[in-house]
């Protein structure tokens, strides 16, 4: 919803913002080990196989 708002800067230019996937971690570590898997190239290639579907 924040995104969405337009009170964020950085994603304000992009609007509007639909979730497409989502995974939940009980640590702050884990999903942060995960967003910089995902921001790897093998990580964009599963992102691009989960849109395809």
């Amino acid at each position: 919803m924040e995104h969405n708002s337009g009170k964020n800067k950085s994603t304000k230019g992009f609007l509007p913002w639909v979730l497409v996937y989502k995974e939940e971690f009980k640590t702050s570590v884990e999903a942060r080990a995960r967003e910089k898997y995902f921001k790897s190239g093998i990580g964009r290639e599963f992102l691009k196989s989960i849109l395809k579907n």
